[in-house]
């Protein structure tokens, strides 16, 4: 039987080496104009890049790319670390404790995920202003992490409630709080739904730019899009160049998806599957 599940499946592995294909002729494409000379630029189209690795450091120190990549840095991580404190506790409180106030937070938020963030700007920027989070990174953190909130409540919540309760309820009788019992027993189980979350609103996070461009004014505050996209302005004739600032702002990512890649099915579909 499992011999013939897999001829059936066999024919399936052209198919999705096409898509895994397709899916990289455009950072195929951007890698080779990124090693292309300024002075061929997109007037030689060719498939056979310059090597001219100089566009590089070139595009790394005219767009100020190490600043904007150490703003990005504090501010997605700053980001990651509130939404997966939270996030995960308040997933946890609704799988455990399903009151009816906390099935109506959960319905609530999954009602703000189906918000366009771009409709909430203007009040944001009001409460900033006030609050005097323009052009900080604390005000980025906990704006970028109370967007992915919604959406990342719902995985985890749904993760947890896949894990038997026996485990911490075992916990608790040998004198552990639910409190405590959720760090020392359910937190460590939950590296897959939380490499999930890494991925889907890291990266967001890292890809920042509709609010970056309202709340990050100042040079001294930019994050990697908002530096790429000035970046651009300045050097739109400059294809090469251009191409090279994209791939260094892409590249931190990327890396960040193929370390957290393999947790990243299991941590979608585990709570779908078994809750």
């Amino acid at each position: 039987m499992m011999k013939k599940r897999d001829a059936l499946d066999y024919p399936l592995y052209p198919v999705v080496l096409i898509i895994a294909l397709l899916a990289l002729i455009p950072f195929f494409f951007l890698l080779i104009l990124a090693l292309k000379s300024p002075e061929g630029g997109l007037s030689s189209i060719r498939l056979i890049p310059d090597f001219t690795w100089s566009n590089f450091p070139s595009a790394w120190k005219a767009g100020s790319l190490g600043k904007a990549m150490v703003n990005s840095t504090i501010m997605t991580g700053g980001g990651i670390v509130v939404l997966i404190s939270l996030s995960s506790m308040a997933g946890y409180t609704i799988a455990r404790f399903p009151s009816a106030l906390n099935k109506t937070i959960f319905a609530i938020l999954l009602a703000c995920m189906m918000i366009p963030g771009i409709i909430i700007t203007v009040p944001l920027y009001t409460l900033l202003i006030t609050l005097r989070g323009i052009n900080t990174y604390w005000a980025m953190i906990f704006v970028m992490a109370t967007n992915a909130l919604p959406f990342s409540v719902f995985l985890y919540s749904a993760f947890i409630r896949s894990i038997p309760i026996s485990l911490e309820e075992s916990a608790i009788i040998d004198g552990c709080s639910w409190f405590g019992a959720f760090w020392k027993i359910t937190m460590p189980l939950l590296g897959p739904v939380t490499s999930s979350v890494v991925i889907l609103q890291g990266v967001g996070m890292w890809n920042n730019y509709a609010q970056a461009v309202f709340f990050l004014q100042d040079k001294a505050h930019r994050n990697i899009p908002l530096a790429i996209s000035l970046f651009f302005q300045q050097y739109g004739a400059n294809w090469p160049l251009m191409a090279a600032a994209a791939t260094l702002g892409l590249l931190p990512a990327v890396l960040m998806f193929l370390f957290f890649q393999k947790f990243f099915i299991s941590g979608i579909t585990t709570g779908s599957i078994k809750g």
